[in-house]
C-alpha cells in the first residue's frame, strides 16, 4: 500500500540524487561563450516529477490520469506545492528521462551474489487483431513468439539475484532471440557465478562465451537432447527458477508494466522506467533463503 511515509523515502533519495547530479552536470558543463544558456526552472521539480512516477507504480491505480488528479491533487496538495494541470504534468515527463534512467541504473539495482536468473516477459502493445491497424508502435514493434503464443510489441530481459532484486535489464523488439550475443553480453556484464534459465536459452556458442567471463549458463534439455550431467544443487536450484517468474508477474499486475494505452513511444519508455524504479522500493520481494557459508563457499538452501 502506497504511504505517505513511502512517498517520503522515494523523494528523499530521488532528491539527493537529482543534487549530486546538478552538481556534477554544472561542474562538467562547457562553456557557451557569448550565447545564453536557457535554463528556465518548472513549477515542479525534476525529484518531485520522477517521485509521482515511481509512486503511481507503486500503488493500485492502473489510470495515469485518475492517479495524479484524485490522488496527488487531491492529498498532497500541500507536499507538491508547485502543482500543474495533468496534460503540463505529461509534458514535463520529457524532461526528467535522462534522470530517471540514471537514477534507475545507479540506485535501483542489485549485485550478483552467485546465484543468478535469467527470464524475458512479453509487453504486448496491442491485440494481435488490431495489428494491422496499431499506429504508435508501427516502426518500433515486431511480432514475437514466447510460451504463451504469437504477440506483437517488445521483450523485457531480466537478471536476478536469490533476493529477487533485479541486476540487469534489456529492452528489445518482440522477434529478438533470448540468446543473442550482444544481448546476453551486455546484461551479463556485472554478473558472476552461475545463471539458471529456461530451454529457451539452451545454446553450446552462448555456454562458451558466458564461461569464458566466468559464468556457468545452466538450463535444462530440450526434449530432443539427451539429459546433461549437472550436479544435484544445480538441479534443485533449475526448480527454484519460478522466482523470477514471480518478479515478471508482479512487474505486469502491480507495477502495470504492460498496457495497451500508449500514445508515444516516450511515454512508453518513461512507463517502463518508472515500473523498474518502483519495483524496487518494494518492502518484499520474491526470493530465496539462501546462506552463504564464507569459510568452506558453500550455500544452504532453508526450507
Amino acid at each position: 500500500m502506497l504511504t505517505p511515509d513511502k512517498i517520503i523515502e522515494i523523494f528523499v533519495m530521488v532528491d539527493d540524487f537529482c543534487k549530486e547530479s546538478e552538481s556534477q552536470i554544472a561542474r562538467h558543463q562547457l562553456d557557451a561563450g557569448n550565447y545564453k544558456i536557457r535554463n528556465r526552472k518548472t513549477s515542479l521539480s525534476d525529484s518531485e516529477l520522477i517521485t509521482i512516477l515511481i509512486a503511481f507504480h507503486s500503488g493500485h491505480f492502473t489510470n495515469l490520469k485518475h492517479f495524479y488528479l484524485c490522488f496527488i491533487c487531491a492529498h498532497y496538495k500541500n507536499d507538491f506545492s508547485g502543482l500543474v494541470s495533468y496534460n503540463r504534468f505529461v509534458e514535463l515527463q520529457q524532461r526528467v528521462a535522462v534522470p530517471m534512467m540514471l537514477f534507475l541504473k545507479t540506485h535501483c539495482l542489485g549485485q550478483s551474489r552467485g546465484i543468478n536468473f535469467i527470464d524475458s516477459t512479453h509487453i504486448k502493445a496491442c491485440h494481435n487483431r488490431r495489428i494491422h491497424n496499431h499506429k504508435v508502435f508501427a516502426s518500433v514493434a515486431e511480432r514475437g513468439q514466447c510460451s504463451i503464443g504469437w504477440f506483437y510489441g517488445f521483450k523485457l530481459h531480466l537478471i536476478i539475484n536469490d533476493k529477487g532484486e533485479i541486476l540487469s535489464f534489456y529492452l528489445t523488439k518482440g522477434n529478438v532471440d533470448d540468446r543473442n550475443i550482444k544481448l546476453m553480453t551486455s546484461m551479463t556484464q556485472e554478473i558472476f557465478g552461475k545463471l539458471f534459465g529456461d530451454k529457451g536459452y539452451t545454446s553450446k556458442a552462448l555456454a562458451d562465451l558466458l564461461w569464458g567471463n566466468g559464468i556457468q549458463m545452466i538450463t535444462k534439455p530440450r526434449k530432443n537432447m539427451k539429459d546433461f550431467n549437472i550436479s544435484q544443487a544445480d538441479k534443485i536450484m533449475l526448480r527454484k527458477r519460478a522466482i523470477i517468474e514471480c518478479v515478471n508477474d508482479e512487474l505486469k499486475n502491480i507495477c502495470k508494466l504492460q498496457h495497451t494505452r500508449h500514445r508515444s513511444v516516450n511515454n512508453f519508455l518513461m512507463n517502463t522506467m518508472g515500473v523498474l524504479c518502483a519495483y524496487h522500493f518494494f518492502p518484499k520481494k520474491p526470493s530465496l533463503n539462501i546462506i552463504f557459508q564464507e569459510n568452506d563457499n558453500q550455500l544452504l538452501l532453508a526450507a
